[in-house]
């Protein structure tokens, strides 16, 4: 049992190590405002078009950039949730009606 969670604790690591190689962006405004973040859910750097920013109002600024955020941290959702079934059935395929414990 003590090898299982030693396993799980490595691949949960090595998981977390893909994820972080992995870069999702998020845009509104058709792509005035970018998002780039890793599919841990880190944001890395957010571009703000420089006519855009002089032309838009805070509001709008800040709304736009909550779109973006929002999709960006979607896509990155999406990836770790991905992730997380993958290295579940891998663990636990193996086991006859567990699988089922986590949707599989």
């Amino acid at each position: 049992m003590f090898d299982k969670i030693m396993e799980a604790q490595q691949k949960a690591g090595e998981s977390k190590k893909r994820l972080d190689a992995i870069t999702v962006t998020g845009s509104a405004e058709g792509g005035k405002i970018v998002v780039n973040a890793n599919a841990n859910k880190v944001i890395q750097s957010v571009h703000i078009d420089s006519v855009f920013y002089a032309d838009a109002d805070k509001e709008e600024i800040e709304e736009l950039l909550f779109v973006a955020i929002n999709k960006a941290m979607e896509q990155a959702d999406n990836i770790s949730q991905s992730e997380m079934a993958a290295m579940t059935k891998d663990m636990f395929g193996g086991m006859p009606g567990l699988g089922s414990l986590f949707g599989k």
